[in-house]
């Protein structure tokens, strides 16, 4: 008697696929990234709020997830630590459009694995999801000192509720000097 196995087109048998969970609230990302780690051997659950992540995280907690930031129920922070919670052996990356390294450091504090900022494609996730602890290479091209400085001018203001006053003057600048940054985009890597 031959037992026969399905192969997916990785050459992934189903047995061997890893279970992730992404939580995204923009649901066609959230399918495209579905389908995408689905090639590459995950079995893939999706949740587009923070209450369905909660959910899915109690009823049968991943090995795998991926966590976008800002959610419209509320922050991804708060599925980190159900995960975290539920099993605190999961494997968790954050994503977020709104990346800077306060988020990055409250994400890694409530359980994150890794953090990575939008637009991150799916080779980049799954080596995020199956690094196996070594610290990852230098990027190649770092942020440069304009950039760190919007984002730290970002995170402050961000701290402050978003009040050009008070932000203005925790970092010792002028309140129209501050207006006129925030005016602007960020500036380019």
């Amino acid at each position: 008697m031959t037992t026969l196995t399905m192969e997916t087109p990785t050459g992934v048998t189903p047995q061997d696929e890893r279970r992730l969970l992404i939580v995204d609230d923009d649901e066609r990302f959230c399918s495209r990234l579905a389908r995408a780690m689905e090639q590459r051997g995950f079995a893939v659950e999706q949740a587009n709020s923070v209450a369905d992540a909660l959910a899915a995280a109690r009823r049968d907690p991943p090995e795998f997830a991926v966590v976008d930031l800002r959610l419209q129920d509320g922050s991804g922070l708060e599925v980190v630590q159900a995960l975290r919670e539920a099993d605190e052996n999961t494997r968790i990356v954050i994503l977020t459009g709104y990346g800077n390294i306060a988020t990055a450091v409250a994400a890694v504090k409530v359980g994150a694995t890794d953090y990575l900022p939008k637009p991150a494609d799916a080779d980049q996730i799954a080596a995020a999801l199956t690094a196996d602890g070594d610290l990852p290479p230098p990027p190649e091209h770092p942020m440069s000192a304009d950039r760190v400085r919007w984002e730290h001018i970002q995170r402050v203001y961000e701290q402050c509720e978003r009040n050009v006053s008070e932000t203005a003057r925790r970092l010792r600048m002028h309140r129209r000097t501050l207006q006129r940054i925030l005016a602007k985009y960020a500036p380019r890597d």
